[in-house]
C-alpha cells in the first residue's frame, strides 16, 4: 500500500512538471496579417479585376498585380487549356521571396474572383489546415479527365484540385512554380495537378486541397451549394453541403454571371440594414464638368406598330437635358409611324442638334440598325455617351439621362416594368441555354424592395452606353448580330464575354495563343428611382383612325394619362364636380385629346344614323325618340366603352348616388351629331336608363352654337356644356329633359344609358 501512495504521488509529480514544463500542445501563435501577401494576374483592369481589388480593399489584403500591361498569350482558359502565363509570372515573382520563411503567399486569380472574408480568417483556416501548400479543390476534373482516378480518395469534400487558388508559405511555393519550363499557352492547371499527384512530391511538399472549402469556394459544379449569408455588417457566401464561409469565392467555368449575382452583395455591396453601400462610389458630378454637359447620341427604335409613339417623342424631348447636347437617330420599321416621325420632326427641327431617321425603305434589320445607330457613336470622337431607347419604353423621370450617367457604368439601363405585371427589361439569371431564368432576388429588384445598381447578365429597350467604352472594349463592329440570336441578347452576350472576334470565329488550336480571356463588361440596371414603363405592343390593332383608344386594356396608365382629364382624380380629394340642377351632376372626364379622337374615329367611320325612328341596331328596330348618330359597336368600341365606364363612371355614381352600386353596364352607347341641317335638337324624353352620362366632345362658341340641356321638372337649363365634361342625371321617372337647338356649327356628344 505504502509503495502504491508513492508510485501515485510519483506520477503526479511528473504530470505537474510536464505541465510547467509546456510539453502538452498548445495553440499555434496566430500569423501576423502582415506575412501574407495576394499575388494574382491581371494584363488588363477589367470590370472584373476592379471588383476584385475593390472586394481586396475592403479587407486591406496587401495585393500584388503581376503582368498589367503585358500582352496576354495564355490563350483562351473560359474555353480551353491555358493560364501558362499565370505560373511564369508567379515563377518569376516568387524568386525574389523564397527565402522568407515565414511569408504565406495566396496566389489568386483576378477577373472571376471576389473576397469574402479578411486576412486575419484566412490564415487562420490556413494554419487549422496544418499544411504547408493549400490548393482549391472543385468536384470537377480539369482538364485531363484521365487523371481521377489517380487522386487520393476522400471521405467528403471535393477531390479535386482547381489552380484559382492557392496558399502556402513561400518556400514551398517556390519550389512549385520553379517547375515550370512550358509555354504560356500550356495549361496551368494541369501542371500543379501532376506535380500533386506525385505521391513524393505531395509528401515532400506537404500539400493537400481545401476539400469542404473552408478557404476556397469554387462555384462551377457547386452553384445549388452555395447561398447568401446576410449579416448586419456585411454578406457572405455560405456552402450548405459542408457548412462552411469561404474566404475566397472563385467564379471558374461557365458560373461567371452567378458570381455576379453573389457580388451584388458581397462582401458589402448591398444588406438589409444599409442597402447598396457603394451607388454613390466614384459617380459623375455635373456640377464638377469643366466642359459642361456630354455629348449624348440617342438610337430610337421603332421596330413594330406600337402605341402612344406621339407621347413617346414627347416624353423625350422633355428630357432635363440640354437640347443642344442630343443628337438623334430614328429606325422606323413601321411606314404607320412616318406620319409621327414628319408631325415630330416639323416641330422640333430647330431644337435638337441633329436629327437622322433610317426608314422602312431601307429595309434594314433590327440588328443592322441598332449596329449603325452605336457606330454613329463609336466613330464620332464627341458622342460621349450613346442612349438607346426602343418607342416601348415610357420614360417617366425626366432626370433619367442625368442619374445613368451620374452612376458612371460603361453600360447601366433605368429599370422599368410593364405595369402591374413583373415584366421588366432585365433578367436576373440565364438559364443554362442562355435564356431567360429567375434569380432570387428579381421580383424585390422589380418591385423595389431592394434597391440599388445591379450587375446584370441581360438588359434590353433602354440602356446607356459610354463612348469610350465603345471605342475600348467594345470596338468590335457588329455586336447586335450573333447566331439565331435577337439584337439586344446578342449585343449581351458579346458584352458578358468579350473575347476576340477570332475566338467567335471558332480558331483553330494552334491560334489560341494569339487570343486574350474574356474580360466581361460588366452590365447593369438601378432601381434607385422610378423611371418609367414598358408599355405592349402585342396587340396593338391599327386598323382604326386612331388606335390608341382601343389601348385601355393593354396599356391602362398610359390610356388614362392621354384620355382622362387631368383633374378627374380631383373629384374624389377636392369634390371638383358641381350640381347646375337637382340631382345632375357635372365633371370633368375626358381629356381633349379624348374628345378629338372620338369624333375624328366616328366621322371616319361616316354611317350617321340620320335620326330615323326606323332602326335595325336595336331591340325592336324602331327608336322612339331618334337621334342621328353612330354606336359604339359599330365601330368595335363597344368593349372599351363598358370598361371606361366601369373604371371611370362608376365611382362618381358612387360618390353622387351614395348607396347605389352600377353595374357599369350599358346597352345604348353612342355619339350623337346635331347640326341645323340634319338634326339641331331632341325633344323631351325620358332615358331607358337607371343614369345617363352625356359627355360634351366639342366647344361651344367655337365648334357650335347653341345647344344644351333641359330638365323640366325643375325648370333648369344648361346651355354651356364644357368639353370633355359630363352630365350624369337619373334616367326615368324624375328627369324628362330636351336638347336644345343647335343654331350653327356641329354638336358632338358621347351617351350611354347605364343599367337599363
Amino acid at each position: 500500500m505504502e509503495y502504491l501512495m508513492v508510485l501515485v504521488i510519483s506520477s503526479s509529480i511528473k504530470f505537474a512538471t510536464s505541465v510547467l514544463s509546456n510539453d502538452v500542445p498548445q495553440a499555434p501563435v496566430p500569423i501576423p496579417k502582415e506575412k501574407l501577401l495576394v499575388l494574382t494576374v491581371a494584363t488588363e483592369e477589367t470590370d472584373g479585376f476592379l471588383r476584385f481589388m475593390r472586394s481586396a480593399d475592403y479587407f486591406n489584403y496587401t495585393v500584388k498585380v503581376l503582368g498589367m500591361g503585358e500582352v496576354w498569350k495564355g490563350g483562351d482558359v473560359g474555353r480551353s487549356i491555358g493560364g501558362g502565363q499565370k505560373v511564369r509570372l508567379l515563377k518569376n515573382a516568387m524568386e525574389a521571396l523564397a527565402d522568407q520563411e515565414d511569408l504565406v503567399v495566396l496566389s489568386v486569380d483576378s477577373y472571376d474572383l471576389i473576397f469574402a472574408g479578411g486576412p486575419e480568417e484566412i490564415l487562420r483556416k490556413f494554419q487549422q489546415a496544418n499544411h504547408k501548400v493549400l490548393f482549391a479543390a472543385e468536384g470537377l476534373v480539369w482538364p485531363d479527365k484521365q487523371l481521377a482516378d489517380k487522386y487520393p480518395l476522400v471521405r467528403t469534400g471535393k477531390r479535386y484540385l482547381n489552380s484559382g487558388g492557392i496558399i502556402g508559405y513561400a518556400p514551398y511555393i517556390n519550389r512549385i512554380v520553379s517547375q515550370w519550363n512550358l509555354h504560356d499557352n500550356d495549361d496551368d492547371q494541369l501542371f500543379y495537378t501532376k506535380i500533386y499527384l506525385d505521391p513524393l512530391q505531395r509528401e515532400s511538399l506537404n500539400m493537400t486541397l481545401d476539400h469542404k472549402c473552408q478557404i476556397f469556394q469554387n462555384l462551377n459544379g457547386a452553384v445549388d451549394e452555395v447561398l447568401l449569408k446576410f449579416g448586419t455588417d456585411r454578406v457572405r457566401v455560405r456552402n450548405t453541403a459542408y457548412d462552411s464561409l469561404p474566404v475566397v469565392v472563385h467564379g471558374n467555368g461557365n458560373t461567371k454571371m452567378y458570381l455576379n449575382y453573389l457580388a451584388n452583395y458581397v462582401p458589402n455591396a448591398w444588406n438589409y440594414e444599409h442597402g447598396c453601400s457603394h451607388c454613390d462610389d466614384d459617380v459623375v458630378d455635373f456640377s464638377q464638368l469643366k466642359v459642361g454637359y456630354p455629348n449624348v447620341l440617342v438610337g430610337v427604335f421603332i421596330e413594330q406598330p406600337t402605341p402612344f409613339l406621339p407621347e413617346f417623342f414627347q416624353r423625350l424631348l422633355t428630357l432635363d437635358y440640354p437640347k443642344d447636347k442630343l443628337k438623334l437617330f430614328v429606325h422606323n420599321n413601321e411606314v404607320y409611324h412616318e406620319k409621327h416621325i414628319q408631325r415630330f420632326w416639323e416641330e422640333n427641327k430647330n431644337v435638337l442638334n441633329s436629327f437622322k431617321v433610317v426608314g422602312p425603305e431601307e429595309n434594314l434589320s433590327q440588328g443592322e440598325a441598332r449596329n449603325m445607330a452605336m457606330d454613329l457613336c463609336r466613330q464620332d470622337a464627341t458622342c460621349d455617351y450613346y442612349f438607346s431607347i426602343d418607342s416601348d419604353v415610357m420614360l417617366t423621370n425626366r432626370q433619367t439621362l442625368k442619374l445613368l450617367i451620374e452612376q458612371n457604368r460603361k453600360i447601366i439601363g433605368p429599370l422599368v416594368t410593364r405595369h402591374g405585371k413583373l415584366w421588366s427589361n432585365f433578367w436576373g439569371a440565364l438559364s443554362l441555354d442562355g435564356y431567360y431564368a429567375r434569380s432570387e432576388d428579381y421580383v424585390d429588384i422589380v418591385q423595389r424592395k431592394r434597391v440599388g445598381v445591379w450587375n446584370i447578365p441581360y438588359m434590353a429597350h433602354v440602356y446607356l452606353v459610354k463612348g469610350s467604352a465603345l471605342r475600348n472594349e467594345l470596338k468590335e463592329r457588329n455586336y447586335f448580330v450573333l447566331e439565331k440570336l435577337d439584337p439586344d441578347m446578342a449585343l449581351c452576350r458579346n458584352a458578358r464575354d468579350m473575347t476576340s472576334h477570332r475566338e467567335k470565329d471558332s480558331p483553330s488550336p494552334e491560334s489560341f495563343h494569339m487570343l486574350r480571356p474574356p474580360k466581361g463588361v460588366f452590365m447593369y440596371i438601378t432601381n434607385r428611382h422610378e423611371f418609367g414603363r414598358l408599355i405592349s405592343t402585342a396587340n396593338y390593332n391599327i386598323s382604326h383612325y386612331n388606335n390608341d383608344l382601343w389601348q385601355i386594356f393593354e396599356n391602362p396608365v398610359d390610356w388614362k394619362e392621354k384620355y382622362i382629364h387631368s383633374n378627374y382624380t380631383r373629384i374624389f380629394t377636392d369634390n371638383y364636380l358641381e350640381q347646375p340642377c337637382p340631382d345632375v351632376f357635372w365633371f370633368a372626364v375626358f381629356s381633349e385629346k379624348a374628345c378629338d379622337e372620338l369624333v375624328e374615329e366616328m366621322e371616319h367611320y361616316g354611317s350617321w344614323s340620320g335620326g330615323k325612328h326606323q332602326d335595325k341596331r336595336i331591340a325592336g328596330g324602331y327608336e322612339t325618340v331618334p337621334t342621328d348618330d353612330i354606336h359604339m359597336k359599330q365601330i368595335g368600341f363597344e368593349k372599351e366603352w363598358l370598361h371606361f365606364i366601369r373604371e371611370f363612371i362608376s365611382p362618381v355614381t358612387l360618390k353622387v348616388f351614395s348607396g347605389y352600386y352600377t353595374k357599369g353596364y350599358a346597352l345604348m352607347n353612342f355619339v350623337v351629331k346635331y347640326t341645323p341641317e340634319r338634326q339641331a335638337y331632341l325633344r323631351p324624353h325620358h332615358d331607358s336608363s337607371t343614369f345617363t352620362i352625356n359627355i360634351a366632345l366639342n366647344n361651344k362658341g367655337i365648334d357650335f352654337q347653341g345647344g344644351g340641356c333641359r330638365f323640366h321638372r325643375y325648370n333648369c337649363s344648361i346651355e354651356s356644356p364644357r368639353k370633355g365634361w359630363s352630365f350624369m342625371h337619373p334616367g326615368r321617372l324624375t328627369h324628362l329633359h330636351e336638347g336644345l337647338p343647335t343654331t350653327g356649327g356641329t354638336r358632338y356628344i358621347a351617351v350611354s344609358f347605364i343599367d337599363p
